[in-house]
């Protein structure tokens, strides 16, 4: 790797793409984008109105009827295509992310490699769309299933991972038949139009994939659009509540992925070093804004006054700079309101009892004094009353908890009304076992801190972490983006023995 990583010239205006092209909206709103390491305003983005929402439907709506209708080992190949082109331009996207998010380039290098992870899966697609077969089902008759795709569908992804998350929702969609309009995040929007770029160079049809940039007006016009069949959503818990009942009430097909308070269990007969490492990765790495970040240690017996001194080291001596420079480990935050609300957070645990072991807060970087950054924060003490254990802070905040034994650290988690992701750190196999048993999370871990399926297996959490029956990607994906159909054939000898009024039953 180079010692600066590329740097692709980008825009000030972020579009929309439509039909296989940039399509600008004079009359639309624009809202400011920021690199949160300098502080200062970048560009500017687009927010559309109905107009160009219901524009972006139009042309999915046109262009669906060939797409669908096209072999799947051909869409396959066009996957393939744009495959190749994201492993070429990885790094480039890479920067984007780094620019626009504020994580260090190297993580974003791991959120694109996971993204290509899920378009590899995809490229599958002939395989993953084969149906069941029954010959003689009953006398003369064979019955078979299907996969169809559904229509125009849209994705609403957020800030923290401006392409793994779309990549959870589109080339699963697209492969699989639909198209697809996806609405990123205000805050990081240049990742999506260039994806939506290299998917052009692939091959794929105009109107295929699409990206409307916006706010709530946007979202909304999504979710109550007629012709948009099915909603995929990563974000907020209230919000995922809000879009599941919605888009049920108006008869779509829903996944709402929401928040998460993910816990991280250290048992007395853990590797020390090996705990403190995957805490201190898991708890700060993209400053702690992912869904999947390790945000509570549950700390077990007397491994807690082993175990904060030495996170406290570490927390104390993190590499905080912009995350152009290889050899950060944290970067900014994405905005400063959110650098506020956290802080705020901070300030709300030292009121209500916590012990706070390390501060980040009011962190100024050299040469980044305008920068929305702020330092890792541990606390130490925290009980599950307190709002710092209750609510998702999505900042680079670890606290940790004290459990007198295994089944308490169970119960504490159990009966947390988040279940995103888990991890448990042991050397015990019969712990692990009831670990994982027992536990009420949807993705679990064991001496692994951030448990995010491969492609294969698909996404998703318990509880209030989601909203809907399927989780993302994976064949939980393919099932999602299609519906079955049923059909039974007979093809009889002679014609004319009248009317049967009786159900049919196996003869």
């Amino acid at each position: 790797m180079s010692k600066h990583p590329p740097m692709p010239v980008m825009s000030n205006i972020v579009s929309h793409w439509i039909n296989g092209k940039i399509v600008t909206d004079t009359g639309a709103r624009a809202q400011d984008v920021f690199n949160p390491a300098t502080g200062q305003a970048t560009r500017k983005v687009e927010l559309a109105t109905l107009e160009t929402v219901d524009a972006a439907v139009a042309s999915a709506r046109s262009a669906f009827p060939a797409w669908s209708d096209m072999p799947p080992i051909r869409r396959a190949r066009i996957m393939n295509n744009f495959l190749a082109l994201l492993n070429a331009h990885k790094d480039e996207l890479a920067s984007i992310i780094t620019q626009e998010h504020g994580k260090v380039f190297t993580d974003a290098q791991g959120e694109v490699m996971r993204g290509i992870d899920i378009v590899e899966f995809a490229c599958g697609v002939p395989q993953l769309l084969k149906g069941d077969f029954t010959d003689q089902v009953s006398t003369g008759i064979d019955n078979w299933t299907l996969r169809q795709p559904l229509g125009v569908v849209a994705g609403i992804t957020p800030f923290n991972f401006p392409c793994m998350v779309p990549c959870w929702m589109f080339p699963v969609a697209i492969a699989t038949g639909n198209t697809f309009i996806l609405k990123p995040s205000e805050r990081d929007p240049s990742a999506a139009l260039f994806m939506a770029e290299l998917f052009k160079q692939a091959g794929l049809p105009d109107g295929v994939f699409n990206v409307v940039q916006g706010d709530k007006v946007a979202v909304d016009g999504l979710l109550e659009h007629p012709d948009v069949r099915a909603i995929s959503f990563v974000g907020s818990t209230p919000i995922a509540q809000y879009i599941y009942s919605r888009g049920a009430e108006l008869g779509k097909r829903v996944q709402a992925l929401g928040g998460a308070k993910n816990h991280m269990v250290v048992m007395p007969d853990a590797d020390i070093d090996q705990a403190v490492d995957g805490l201190i990765g898991a708890a700060y790495g993209s400053a702690g804004e992912r869904c999947m970040a390790i945000s509570v240690a549950v700390l077990v017996g007397d491994v807690a006054d082993k175990i904060i001194p030495k996170l406290a080291e570490r927390a104390r001596t993190l590499k905080i700079k912009n995350g152009m420079e290889l050899d950060a480990e944290m970067g900014p935050i994405v905005t400063r309101q959110a650098l506020e609300r956290i802080e705020g957070y901070i300030e709300t645990g030292v009121k209500e009892g916590a012990k706070l072991v390390v501060d980040g807060r009011g962190l100024k970087v050299p040469g980044h004094e305008q920068g929305f950054f702020t330092g890792g924060t541990l606390f130490d003490n925290v009980t599950p009353d307190m709002r710092i254990y209750k609510e998702e802070i999505f900042g680079p905040v670890l606290v940790c908890v004290r459990a007198k034994d295994f089944a308490q650290a169970v119960e504490l988690i159990n009966a947390h009304e988040f279940g995103n992701g888990v991890s448990c750190y042991t050397r015990d196999g019969n712990v692990a076992r009831e670990f994982g048993r027992r536990i009420q999370v949807g993705m679990v871990g064991i001496n692994v801190p951030i448990p995010v399926p491969m492609a294969w297996h698909g996404f998703g959490g318990w509880k209030k972490s989601l909203f809907g029956d399927m989780h993302a990607y994976g064949e939980e994906g393919v099932r999602f983006y299609t519906k079955q159909k049923s059909i039974m054939q007979r093809w009889p000898e002679t014609i004319g023995k009248g009317a049967e009024f009786v159900m049919p039953t196996a003869k």
